[in-house]
């Protein structure tokens, strides 16, 4: 008996040393989500079996899984809240994840994960029905929490008639380095791209990633790196990951074997390399190993050096149209952030016939419709000269309060301690002209003019309510004598004597 248990544990020592670091660190928390049943439109077989085995392995590396699938708009919502309230309850230390595999959109230059019981007639119905992915972040960045990872099988074909041939491909481009610090957001393909739900069990992303994110020891952007060679090359360059971090601090899916931690602390920092210092270190390379250099780095600069290199097909096309796509999609990004009618038609004079091009002309008729400034502000913004308003140098409010330090202006004078009584000069009147009479008022004399004036008349008494009747006390006097007589009677003590009479 004895020896079946240690057996045992042995087994299981051996087989969980690569998670105990894991286990013993801060607190992992996993959302995995799984969208296949759709109703409007034909269901996607892959997202639920995707969302299964990431369960599975997330639990190996330690994950504390919440598994969800087939949600309607409200019950996403609710799940993400609820996820929300479990990074809170765990506190700060907490390490959140999110998978989402399913439908996903842009519309408006905003990117929406897609809810099974969705049924668009235009555009416009995608924020009232759908799950906006900022709302997301935003949620998850309310929460104290170490770091945020949010993995999207989400770019899959619009496959909604109403809208697809005006919205957008693919997810638009999002940069978590503009927002809260320890973010890490992975797309399935390039952004504008579409991804491919896969022939086999699992899609090729969700394929690559579960191979990557059970090496032991794998920092997290080695591991992307992985899986986007990975998919590049089984989909013959169709597909490219794309991810964004902005995290300060190191993190490993599975801690290494030799004990070391899954969160190792602070990220070291990474120069990043110029075009020129690519193109010295891929010259003389095989195109083969070039490209698979540059995809797994997946930098802008990596892929300018390549194509100044390499242009035999099929990698020298398939990175240029990478590059170009990426370019696209970083000002559309650009645009929308800034959103005026001058930067959207400064995209539309770079890329006039993109898939873009609707959405663009769209959102330009939205800001020329909509309402003008109040005719008040308008007015003193009209006052201005141009000329004169570029060159106004901007104040601080504090400046109002006037200079802080010593300079050649010339004080204010001394303001005195008592203010002057104002002076008003008096009419002149005739001598033998009589004042005109006011009601209320008693004439007096002038000792300096000699002329009748009225002065005010005295301040009312203070008014305490009608006078109070009491009645005075009785006096009772006994008198003794026959006829007439009288006697003296002493009233109570707090009363003067009283008289009386008898009879």
């Amino acid at each position: 008996m004895f020896r079946h248990a240690l057996r045992a544990a042995l087994l299981a020592g051996g087989l969980f040393a690569g998670l105990a670091p894991a286990l013993a660190e801060s607190s992992r928390l996993a959302l995995v989500i799984g969208q296949s049943a759709y109703r409007s439109v034909t269901p996607l077989p892959n997202p639920a079996n995707d969302a299964k085995a990431m369960a599975k392995m997330l639990g190996e590396a330690g994950f504390d899984v919440t598994t969800a699938a087939d949600l309607s708009q409200r019950d996403l919502n609710r799940e993400v809240g609820d996820f929300a309230a479990k990074i809170a309850a765990k506190g700060p230390d907490t390490v959140a994840l999110v998978f989402y595999a399913g439908h996903g959109l842009q519309i408006d230059g905003e990117n929406y994960l897609v809810p099974v019981d969705v049924d668009p007639r235009r555009e416009a119905d995608i924020p009232l029905q759908a799950v906006r992915l900022n709302d997301l972040l935003n949620t998850l960045n309310s929460v104290p929490s170490r770091m945020r990872i949010l993995l999207l099988d989400a770019c899959r074909n619009n496959p909604f008639p109403a809208i697809s041939q005006n919205a957008g491909r693919g997810l638009a481009l999002v940069d978590t380095k503009t927002g809260a610090p320890g973010t890490f957001l992975s797309y399935s393909t390039s952004p504008g791209a579409e991804a491919e739900d896969g022939t086999g069990a699992n899609s090729p992303y969700t394929t690559a990633l579960l191979q990557a994110a059970r090496e032991p020891g794998l920092p997290i952007e080695q591991a992307f790196k992985r899986v986007r060679v990975a998919v590049n090359k089984v989909t013959e360059g169709r597909q490219t990951p794309w991810d964004s971090s902005s995290l300060t601090e190191d993190f490993r899916f599975v801690g290494s074997a030799d004990g070391g931690a899954a969160n190792a602390g602070p990220q070291p920092v990474v120069a990043k390399r110029s075009v020129d210092e690519w193109k010295r270190s891929l010259e003389g390379k095989p195109i083969e190993a070039a490209n698979e250099i540059i995809v797994g780095d997946g930098s802008v600069e990596a892929y300018e050096a390549f194509v100044t290199l390499y242009t035999a097909p099929p990698y020298g096309p398939q990175a240029r149209e990478w590059l170009d796509l990426h370019n696209r999609m970083a000002a559309w990004n650009e645009a929308v952030l800034i959103n005026t009618v001058a930067s959207y038609q400064g995209f539309l004079d770079r890329y006039p016939n993109s898939d873009l091009t609707p959405t663009a002309r769209k959102l330009i008729e939205r800001l020329r419709n909509r309402p003008v400034v109040t005719s008040v502000v308008a007015a003193a913004n009209a006052a201005i000269p141009a000329a004169a308003s570029a060159t106004l140098p901007v104040v601080p409010a504090v400046a109002a309060a006037g200079p802080t330090c010593p300079c050649s202006q010339t004080p204010p004078p001394a303001r005195k301690s008592e203010t002057p009584k104002r002076v008003e000069e008096k009419p002149a009147r005739k001598r033998d002209e009589d004042p005109p009479k006011r009601a209320g008022r008693t004439p007096r004399r002038d000792p300096d003019d000699d002329v009748v004036v009225y002065a005010p008349p005295p301040p009312p008494r203070a008014y305490y309510g009608p006078p109070v009747r009491v009645a005075p006390p009785v006096s009772i006097g006994i008198g003794i004598g026959g006829g007439y007589g009288g006697g003296y009677g002493r009233a109570p003590q707090n009363y003067p004597t009283r008289r009386g009479y008898g009879y």
